[in-house]
């Protein structure tokens, strides 16, 4: 049995892809793999199932996947197309009648305390509404028997969080979503990972986001031994990017699940 598995809920950036009113190659592709959802990750061990990021498609992702039970839910940052599905957490609350552990940065829990405020205020506390349990991440913690070790990285001019995933102290993969470089002592914590996912924009430079050579720039930095491509826009198809990748990376799609 694996030690972890991952499932791409999204792997499309803020947009998703098709964009709106595009006619390019990409966004009229009949290639499902072509078709992404705005970017998130499932965690999953034998004990434990958590989200990472509450797309604006998290419902439509959940039916897709299956999802019965959430453990907890864990948030990059605030932008947008990361929190403003939140309030379908409330079917997992209904299912468990109990909150939902959510985890956030100091500053990235303040937001969804003022974006969500009704579901934090205590006036809302029914069983079939979302029951938010907050809890601050100030340093690593765990989720059942997966150890989160949360490792900033710049994103324009924000810092989110990106996590690495751990079992019994070794490191088994690496989620960054949204950064524009990886610092040197982040490559450090990371070195070895056996899966490293991260931000692949597009071809171009990007003010906020990696592009598709400085992300695989990173994993060879990293020395990841596999690499996938995620928050993707509509410069890069599936199918011609997968036969520009070394053997090693990969671009990902929605659906797709890793067992580490």
């Amino acid at each position: 049995m694996a030690e972890l598995s991952i499932t791409f809920l999204g792997t499309g950036t803020s947009q998703g892809v098709p964009f709106v009113a595009c006619d390019c190659q990409v966004c009229r592709s009949d290639d499902s793999k072509d078709c992404r959802l705005r970017s998130s990750i499932l965690v999953e061990a034998e004990d434990v199932t958590f989200l990472v990021d509450t797309t604006p498609d998290l419902r439509a992702q959940a039916l897709r996947q299956g999802i019965r039970r959430l453990d907890a839910a864990i948030f990059t940052h605030s932008h947008t197309d990361h929190v403003a599905g939140f309030d379908d957490l409330r079917r997992f609350c209904e299912l468990a009648d109990r909150p939902l552990p959510i985890y956030a940065s100091p500053h990235t829990m303040a937001d969804l305390r003022r974006m969500f405020y009704y579901a934090f205020d205590g006036q809302h506390a029914f069983r079939n509404y979302v029951r938010p349990e907050p809890h601050e991440i100030t340093a690593s913690f765990s989720i059942g028997s997966v150890e989160v070790i949360p490792a900033e990285v710049p994103h324009g001019r924000m810092l989110v969080n990106g996590y690495i995933f751990a079992r019994e102290g070794r490191k088994l993969a690496a989620y960054f979503s949204d950064c524009h470089h990886v610092p040197k002592d982040v490559i450090a914590q990371i070195h070895g990972i056996p899966v490293l996912i991260i931000d692949a924009l597009r071809h171009e430079p990007h003010p906020t986001h990696l592009s598709l050579g400085q992300a695989l720039d990173v994993s060879k930095k990293a020395c990841a031994k596999k690499t996938y491509l995620t928050h993707i826009g509509h410069d890069l198809g599936h199918a011609a990017t997968e036969k520009i990748l070394p053997p090693d990376v990969r671009i990902a799609y929605d659906g797709l699940r890793l067992e580490i």
